[in-house]
């Protein structure tokens, strides 16, 4: 399959192709929600967004894998390393590490601003040294850089039938959304790390605070205070896959069973989450295998639909004697 994905990009130089394999890997073991949503794409579409993945998760691997980076001098290093690796590829299309020679060559391909890299490098950074957030308005600038820019680096990739800047709040929305199902999902596992991610305003609302929360993992005992704060916090989380779902019929038609599944498959955890009782602290909420594979059923049938009423308009013009369109891509 890999190989596929590689010839159908247009991918031929073995050094590339082997940086692009490297990105799947990490996108196959690291996410097994997205990297089942992005097997749905047009084949030519996924090593892209395997980069991109693949880039991001590389960088989080630095700040959260505490076990090979336990300092935060290392991890310093090792970022500043990351960012002047990626500094030199996007200027010259090369790289020391192989997921910055496949997002170079992504940024490349599909015009995607330097910009937005640079934004989430500083995100990135800015955990070095940040383990709250006093306020939700914090956390939003916290996350432009973490989560909205990925889904503004997506759009290229996956293409709009309207113009890009009135789908873009909608992408940036969405990688919010799915950001803050992260936060909320791996509470306990952030804690362990001395962080909380979610905003200390939303927590004193209920009369939460960290050594609240510290207790509450520490302990294995719940609290009807926690448990508030982290509905509320849910009900946060929906309301941004709201302002974001308009964006997806902005898409290219192609594109949108993937997105319309990594859509329904992150919300789902909300659910998994809320059927478990808010116990994020103590346990980690996950979407069944049966219902991502019903999930992913659906948009095949959807994807097959598509391209069953493209290749229909294709043939109409044949019945009608009128010359057929010999441009455009074939879905």
């Amino acid at each position: 399959m890999t190989r596929r994905e590689l010839d159908a990009a247009g991918i031929t130089d073995p050094a590339l192709r082997t940086a692009y394999t490297q990105c799947r890997r990490l996108n196959a073991r690291h996410g097994r929600t997205y990297f089942l949503a992005t097997r749905l794409l047009p084949v030519e579409h996924r090593s892209a967004v395997h980069a991109l993945y693949g880039f991001a998760r590389w960088a989080d691997d630095i700040m959260d894998d505490l076990d090979r980076h336990p300092t935060a001098e290392e991890r310093d290093r090792l970022l500043l390393r990351l960012e002047n690796d990626l500094a030199h590829g996007l200027r010259t299309g090369e790289g020391d590490a192989p997921v910055v020679r496949a997002v170079a060559d992504t940024a490349d391909r599909y015009g995607i601003e330097p910009a937005l890299f640079a934004d989430f490098l500083a995100s990135m950074r800015s955990d070095l040294h940040v383990t709250d957030y006093p306020t939700y308005a914090d956390l939003r600038s916290y996350m432009h850089g973490s989560a909205a820019v990925i889904g503004l680096q997506m759009l290229p990739v996956l293409g709009t039938v309207t113009p890009r800047e009135e789908a873009a709040p909608h992408a940036a929305a969405l990688g919010v959304a799915f950001q803050l199902t992260n936060f909320l999902r791996d509470v306990g596992e952030d804690l362990d790390r001395g962080r909380v991610y979610l905003p200390a305003d939303l927590l004193a609302e209920h009369g939460v605070d960290r050594p609240l929360l510290e207790w509450s993992r520490r302990t294995g005992r719940g609290d009807p205070r926690i448990r508030a704060a982290l509905v509320a916090a849910e009900a946060m989380t929906r309301e941004v896959y709201r302002a974001a779902e308009p964006g997806i019929a902005m898409l290219d038609p192609r594109t949108r069973p993937c997105i319309r599944t990594a859509f329904t498959l992150y919300r789902g955890i909300l659910d998994a989450i809320a059927d478990q009782g808010h116990t994020v602290l103590h346990r980690r909420a996950v979407v069944s295998r049966g219902r991502r594979a019903a999930t992913a059923a659906g948009a095949v049938v959807q994807i097959a639909g598509t391209r069953w009423r493209a290749r229909s308009a294709r043939a109409a013009p044949r019945a009608s004697g009128a010359p057929i369109p010999t441009k455009g891509p074939v879905p």
